[in-house]
């Protein structure tokens, strides 16, 4: 995988199912069947999204406990549906928890983690669906080549921190692990060197072995001298 993934645009699927509110239950236990998926969104005419739908809403939750719907038991779900909540409309979750198309990858994640779901709806600002974005699809940043990644930190990170005196920082990146090495001007800049390349998409971690300047006592009259005193 090669060039920068930085926002959800650039990992999500633009193919999606999706459900009108009025579809009928037995059409979105077949439609997850066979799109093997475990949730839908749910579209007004207009095509923004109005809510989700997925298994929990379609199976109560005493039918499987904490450990997730059965598919074995999605082939029974019509019998187990009390009521009359047999649309997507009655069934879905509302309003549905999505994310911008523009949105950085590290805010998909968080949003996933604290909803606990799979999958969001990719919505632009006037609310139609443009895509969906998985747990999968956020790791795909994680295939990128080493060499895009190198690439990328010194280009983003290092050049414009270093600046004319860049190539005194090498970096070398393994399995999305970067090493940065070398001496710089600025302490200072260290800290800072690590936390962006850290950010920089598909980095697994950073081990940073920048050092400051060789001291010059001569020009630096604040720091203690290290030569030998001569003798009288």
């Amino acid at each position: 995988m090669s060039g920068t993934h930085t926002v959800v645009n650039d990992v999500m699927t633009r193919r999606v199912v999706a459900l009108r509110a009025g579809a009928a239950f037995k059409d979105i236990v077949r439609t997850m069947q066979e799109w093997r998926v475990s949730a839908l969104p749910v579209l007004d005419d207009s095509g923004r999204v109005v809510g989700i739908v997925s298994e929990a809403d379609l199976l109560p939750q005493e039918e499987y406990g904490e450990g997730g719907p059965d598919r074995g038991l999605m082939r029974h779900a019509p019998d187990v549906v009390e009521g009359d909540a047999v649309t997507a409309g009655d069934l879905m979750t509302a309003p549905a928890v999505t994310v911008a198309p523009d949105a950085p990858l590290a805010h998909a994640a968080r949003v996933m983690a604290h909803t606990r779901v799979k999958r969001l709806p990719v919505v632009g600002h006037d609310g139609i669906l443009e895509g969906i974005v998985s747990r999968s699809d956020l790791l795909k940043v994680y295939l990128r080549d080493d060499a895009d990644i190198a690439e990328e930190v010194r280009c983003e990170v290092v050049a414009p921190l270093i600046g004319t005196h860049a190539e005194t920082v090498r970096i070398q990146v393994r399995d999305g692990v970067v090493t940065l090495t070398g001496r710089v001007r600025e302490t200072a800049v260290i800290p800072l060197a690590t936390r962006l390349a850290r950010a920089v998409p598909g980095v697994v971690d950073v081990r940073c072995a920048l050092t400051g300047p060789p001291r010059h006592p001569d020009l630096d009259p604040d720091l203690p001298d290290s030569r030998p005193t001569a003798r009288a």
